[in-house]
């Protein structure tokens, strides 16, 4: 199964984290298939980047998104629901009402 979830990054005490795509069995800092984004909730205000078009994507063919991942794609305004349809045109109309 296919995951999308946090990779930790930076120093001791200042993690700064990026929004991978990758398989379930890898572990949680090593191999993936594609960054989506990043995550920094140290800096003052906290900064996230996440490319909607790519998370779009990999919910609509199965990837499960951890707890976390979830909580930050509402942040941004993405359904986090899996198995939706990926249309660009669908993305497109949703970034125009939101």
């Amino acid at each position: 199964m296919v995951r999308i979830r946090l990779m930790r990054r930076g120093k001791n005490k200042k993690p700064t984290y990026r929004i991978v795509v990758a398989d379930a069995r890898s572990p949680r800092d090593g191999r993936f298939i594609e960054i989506i984004g990043n995550y920094n909730p140290v800096a003052q205000p906290k900064t996230l980047n996440i490319k909607a078009d790519r998370a779009r994507y990999w919910l609509s063919v199965g990837a499960q998104p951890s707890d976390t991942v979830k909580y930050l794609f509402t942040k941004v305004g993405i359904d986090p629901t899996p198995g939706r349809p990926y249309t660009p045109e669908a993305a497109s109309t949703a970034e125009a009402q939101a």
